[in-house]
């Protein structure tokens, strides 16, 4: 009975010693990946467009605006300049519908003066428009100013 003990413990032994030779489950010990997946390269990449077509969108706007800024400056000086003229000119009354071309900032600017009765009769408004061109109905810029009749 002995025997059939120790074979039987023998045999267990052999039996375990099998099973742990051959492994149930293969795992390879792979490195793991300090990449990136596909799938995050082309989200990356879709959200670097979307933020340069905004970011250009907005340089182009920002651009339109200083540049119609510059305009509307420079059709200021050149009513501001009209007007100094209507100024030093001693006639009285100023001319009515008075119109001319300016050249300033290699750009030609035409000019249309206006005067425009007050309460007082001593007094008249002055306004000069610019335009870009002849044609167009809306002017770039408008100033106004009073004249006074000198006393003599």
């Amino acid at each position: 009975m002995n025997n059939v003990i120790i074979s039987k413990v023998l045999a267990n032994k052999a039996l375990s010693q099998s099973v742990s030779i051959v492994p149930k489950r293969c795992k390879v010990n792979k490195p793991k990946s300090a990449g990136f997946t596909l799938i995050e390269v082309m989200l990356a990449m879709a959200i670097f467009a979307i933020a340069g077509v905004a970011l250009i969108s907005s340089a182009d706007t920002h651009f339109r605006h200083l540049s119609y800024i510059e305009t509307k400056m420079m059709a200021n000086w050149v009513a501001s300049n009209q007007l100094v003229e209507a100024t030093l000119d001693k006639s009285w009354p100023p001319k009515n519908n008075k119109k001319g071309k300016v050249e300033l900032a290699g750009r030609e600017w035409f000019w249309m003066q206006k005067v425009l009765k007050t309460t007082d009769q001593n007094m008249k408004a002055i306004s000069v428009e610019i335009r870009l061109d002849k044609a167009k109905e809306t002017s770039l810029a408008s100033l106004t100013t009073y004249l006074v009749k000198e006393a003599k």
